[in-house]
């Protein structure tokens, strides 16, 4: 890597990267990862970095990108630029569609129904390659939001973890960029002039997770450490300051 602006943010980010496969076990020898591409910046970078861990040789596997089409959903994107961004990177490429129906379950958003179809086939095509890792582009700040959202609209304590063992689907979610914030991800979008893809969601307004940018924005102005006291505090759970239910033999003693 050069010793230019872009060299050191692209060092930066690789770093961060491969700390992030090295703390959570993300990789291992003789992996086949099936990298979901939507074509935004994040999964562009995923692929690029997944593309230069590749190159290094350290551990060998294999990883084929697949761009998932909706099709009630008016979403343009550039086939032919994101098969050869994969190829470049050394990867194999395949493109797929899908639907989803918003009368199944109308106790659902839209964004839940058409992100669970998305990753339904995500799961088919890993099994029909035979890959048993799926990676997907979730950075430091989706994770953050995340147990933010978890917090004040589930009443529970999680988030997405950089592992994910699924074994209904006999399959595991990794989150190689989970230690990457957003504005370094931005930056490296414009300095390696990614292709923007057309897109326009017509429930993208009604989705809490740009509010929830909005508060972790807020946070950060308290704060500009709020991203880091956050990330410690998921591996800092102090439970004997929690609440704690007695068992239900003790709670009839009480009774």
């Amino acid at each position: 890597m050069s010793n230019t602006k872009e060299g050191l943010l692209l060092h930066k980010l690789y770093k961060n990267f491969k700390e992030a496969i090295e703390s959570y076990g993300l990789i291992d020898e003789g992996d086949h990862i099936l990298v979901g591409l939507s074509g935004g910046k994040d999964s562009l970078a995923l692929l690029e970095l997944l593309g230069q861990y590749h190159r290094t040789g350290k551990v060998h596997f294999q990883f084929t990108a697949i761009h998932v089409t909706m099709e009630n959903i008016p979403y343009q994107s550039n086939i032919e630029y994101l098969r050869t961004f994969a190829e470049r990177c050394g990867a194999g490429f395949v493109h797929s569609t899908t639907s989803f129906d918003m009368s199944t379950d109308k106790r659902k958003a839209p964004c839940f129904l058409c992100s669970w179809s998305r990753r339904k086939r995500f799961f088919e095509v890993a099994r029909e390659l035979g890959c048993r890792k799926l990676a997907l582009g979730h950075h430091k700040d989706d994770v953050l939001r995340t147990l933010m959202m978890n917090l004040t609209f589930q009443g529970s304590f999680g988030t997405m973890p950089p592992l994910l063992k699924m074994d209904k689907f006999d399959l595991t979610v990794i989150r190689p960029l989970s230690l990457i914030e957003e504005a370094d991800l931005k930056a490296l979008a414009q300095e390696h002039a990614y292709m923007k893809q057309n897109k326009y969601c017509p429930y993208e307004t009604v989705s809490h997770r740009s509010t929830m940018k909005e508060v972790m924005d807020k946070l950060q102005e308290m704060n500009p450490h709020v991203k880091s006291s956050m990330w410690n505090a998921m591996l800092n759970v102090q439970t004997d300051y929690l609440p704690q239910l007695i068992k239900e033999k003790d709670a009839k003693k009480h009774s």
